[in-house]
């Protein structure tokens, strides 16, 4: 791979004898893995029906190797059932090391695709709050696609820059996960263009970045509260000096352990400002020292008291009078819904959860579960509804072989031919939902979202 003449000096300048290693690992195929959606099946139920050769990714519980040359995940029906998320290996450790707990509330602020904020939600399996951020609306659309994939009812989706949301959460959250906007060394095997975009921006350019979210990040933090600061790159300024930044902020964070796989280096104070001896606390992950392109991670702390605030939202519920077509669709799911948090905007109905905050001011894709839309004398359930659902939860299902030719069809949204209960149908794939259809005298007519749907 040819490099550019800046970047091979810097490398060999941190690498030394082992650059040459570091090299020639770019001439490698990349590593691919999946990472199993624990918030719907557990990794010894995936395991068992799982149709793919896997190897453990060994600093992630969840996490596997596949072999692209023999299997491609993006085009099985677990891939539309939510049942895992396609990532880099190297870009499951942050999610993985930040220690999430049940009812805690958790900021992801870069988080489109949504990789990370996909595994954070897995964490909280429906409990607390997930707020979601991207800052372009675009990227957010591809974030919310994934969450909802994910079956995940308890997130906010926002895209606003850091300065508005830390006006709006002071001191709120008990984690955060910056994965940082940065040059992306670690992503030149995978593309190219990361090549020609490091030689046209550098590393100055999203060190700068950093700092303006770091600044904003210490704000919304609340004391015993940890922060999981992340990056694709191998820039000691965007790094090791990104962390002596964020610590420069408040005297209260300092950085702490984490268990590091046998082959992560350690972070180096040595190409810091400060030289700070705790920088050896960070992990790099280096291409050529691990199976996986490489990742930059560190867990700071917040110095206080670290007990879980109440997990009640402050969200000011709009109360409405369900009409009975909604009353007679939600008696067909056997989930004990509150009824007196569901809200309308316009004809969609939300189940908003009562861990959620108030959100008034913030640009938002989505806040709760969006159930569906009330339409003339018919309520039609959405698809973020039928993904949060397990198959034994609604009244009315079609369980499908993952071999079945017609799951393929319904993919892409043909009718199917089925045989059940006429009417709304929740269809699934051995026993994970993929969406709705209406069945009608054993003809399925398709309900599956359009924009979601298999091409070929």
């Amino acid at each position: 791979m040819k490099l550019p003449e800046l970047f091979e000096e810097n490398m060999s300048s941190l690498l030394g004898e082992d650059y040459e290693n570091y090299k020639q690992c770019l001439d490698k195929p990349m590593h691919h893995g999946i990472r199993v959606n624990t918030h719907k099946i557990s990794v010894e139920e995936f395991l068992k029906i799982c149709p793919f050769d896997l190897k453990s990714v060994p600093w992630c519980s969840n996490g596997f190797y596949y072999d692209e040359k023999k299997d491609t995940p993006s085009k099985h029906p677990y891939y539309y059932a939510g049942l895992y998320y396609i990532q880099e290996p190297s870009a499951m450790t942050p999610a993985s090391v930040i220690p999430v707990k049940s009812n805690e509330r958790v900021l992801d602020i870069c988080a489109a695709p949504g990789g990370k904020s996909t595994e954070l939600a897995a964490k909280l399996d429906g409990t607390g709050v997930l707020v979601s951020n991207d800052i372009s609306a675009s990227r957010a659309k591809a974030l919310l696609k994934n969450i909802e994939v994910f079956g995940i009812p308890n997130a906010v989706i926002t895209s606003e820059p850091p300065n508005k949301l830390a006006e709006k959460f002071p001191y709120y959250f008990d984690k955060i996960l910056i994965d940082a906007p940065c040059s992306g060394e670690g992503m030149f095997r995978k593309s190219y263009s990361m090549v020609t975009a490091w030689e046209k921006n550098g590393n100055e350019l999203f060190s700068n970045i950093q700092k303006s979210i770091l600044n904003e990040i210490v704000k919304m933090l609340k004391p015993g509260g940890m922060l999981l600061y992340s990056t694709c790159t191998f820039s000691p300024l965007e790094n090791e000096k990104s962390i002596e930044y964020l610590l420069s902020l408040d005297d209260s964070l300092s950085i702490v352990d984490f268990n590091k796989y046998e082959c992560f280096d350690d972070g180096h104070p040595e190409w810091s400002d400060t030289g700070k001896e705790d920088l050896k606390k960070c992990a790099r992950l280096w291409p050529h020292k691990i199976e996986g392109e490489g990742h930059f991670v560190c867990l700071v702390k917040k110095a206080g008291e670290a007990s879980v605030l109440s997990n009640i939202g402050n969200y000011p519920i709009k109360k409405v009078k369900l009409p009975k077509e909604v009353l007679d669709f939600l008696s067909k799911i056997d989930v004990d819904y509150d009824i007196s948090r569901f809200e309308m905007a316009g004809e969609k109905l939300y189940y908003i959860q009562d861990s959620l905050p108030a959100v008034k001011g913030l640009r938002i894709l989505r806040c709760g579960l969006y159930m569906g839309e009330v339409k003339k004398n018919r309520f039609e359930p959405s698809q973020s509804l039928a993904m949060s659902l397990q198959m034994k939860q609604f009244s009315n299902c079609v369980n499908l072989h993952c071999d079945d030719d017609r799951v393929k069809k319904y993919l892409k949204g043909e009718t199917i031919e089925v045989e059940g209960k006429n009417g709304w149908t929740l269809v699934c794939v051995d026993g994970y939902p993929l969406g709705w259809g209406k069945l009608n005298n054993d003809i399925l007519k398709n309900k599956y979202l359009p924009g979601w749907r298999l091409m070929s």
